[in-house]
């Protein structure tokens, strides 16, 4: 029962998808504003607390722990909300927080693309169970990669082989990071996939990827992948945002300051007191 209502009209097809090798880029962008002095201050911080660090892939999984601990998950969707302003305001939805890592990424010489992935509005239910009418049909997710080591490697891979990823026994990482835990990202309650790829595979091709392990397969919630671009400034200048301007200036003051899960937990709270 997704809605199309609150989504904009898109009056042409999406064309062909970019090539494979779309190149990528260390440059700011208009989201990614890297001269910004609370995006500058933010790098700083990144590279003092990965001092020990030896390499990119390390630096960024730090860099992830501290977004996790400084900016709170949040419903905005605002997907062309500056780096600088998540930063300022210390809240972000889950792309946002992913822009901070990209950015933070290419402060420090890593380059990043995007990948555009339409994902199934069906794949929230369980974030607005109350809400599920004004869902939308589908939603454009920008899929951080990073040039590690002469190879693209998707932000759900920067945490492959971590210690800290699937033992079901640690607790949070030294660099700040999500606790480890069984089980695959159900999209409920308040991780979002931003902590999850800490913590346990996110796949959106399996198989092959995830061998057939169910709980990191997310290939059934794909419904279209855009291909890549070289930010995600190109993928949502191309494709547009999930929601109409009308749906995000009437949304935003509400759900850019709603806590992520907070309406899940509301919702089983009320079921539990009436059972």
């Amino acid at each position: 029962m997704t809605s199309r209502l609150l989504m904009p009209f898109r009056s042409a097809a999406p064309g062909p998808v970019p090539a494979e090798d779309a190149p990528g880029s260390t440059r700011p962008t208009a989201i990614l504003d890297l001269e910004h002095p609370l995006t500058v201050a933010f790098a700083d911080r990144v590279r003092r607390a990965a001092r020990g660090a030896v390499t990119d892939r390390e630096r960024l999984r730090t860099a992830h722990g501290i977004i996790v601990s400084a900016v709170r998950p949040v419903y905005s969707v605002d997907d062309l909300r500056r780096v600088s302003r998540t930063l300022r305001l210390g809240r972000g939805s889950c792309s946002q927080r992913m822009a901070v890592l990209e950015a933070v990424a290419r402060s420090l010489g890593v380059p990043t693309r995007v990948r555009g992935l339409l994902v199934d509005g069906a794949f929230w239910y369980p974030r607005f169970p109350g809400l599920r009418p004004l869902v939308p049909e589908d939603v454009l997710l920008a899929w951080p990669e990073f040039l590690l080591d002469g190879a693209w490697v998707p932000v759900a891979d920067l945490f492959a082989g971590h210690g800290t990823r699937g033992s079901g026994t640690d607790g949070p990482g030294a660099d700040g990071g999500a606790p480890a835990g069984g089980g695959g990202f159900t999209n409920s309650g308040p991780e979002t996939l931003f902590e999850a790829v800490a913590r346990t595979a996110v796949d959106w091709d399996a198989p092959p990827a995830c061998a057939g392990s169910a709980p990191c397969d997310l290939s059934a919630r794909l419904r279209a992948d855009l291909g890549r671009f070289a930010s995600r400034d190109e993928l949502f200048a191309r494709h547009g945002q999930t929601l109409c301007l009308a749906a995000r200036t009437l949304a935003e003051p509400v759900l850019g300051r709603w806590s992520a899960g907070a309406g899940a937990e509301a919702k089983g709270g009320e079921s539990r007191a009436a059972a």
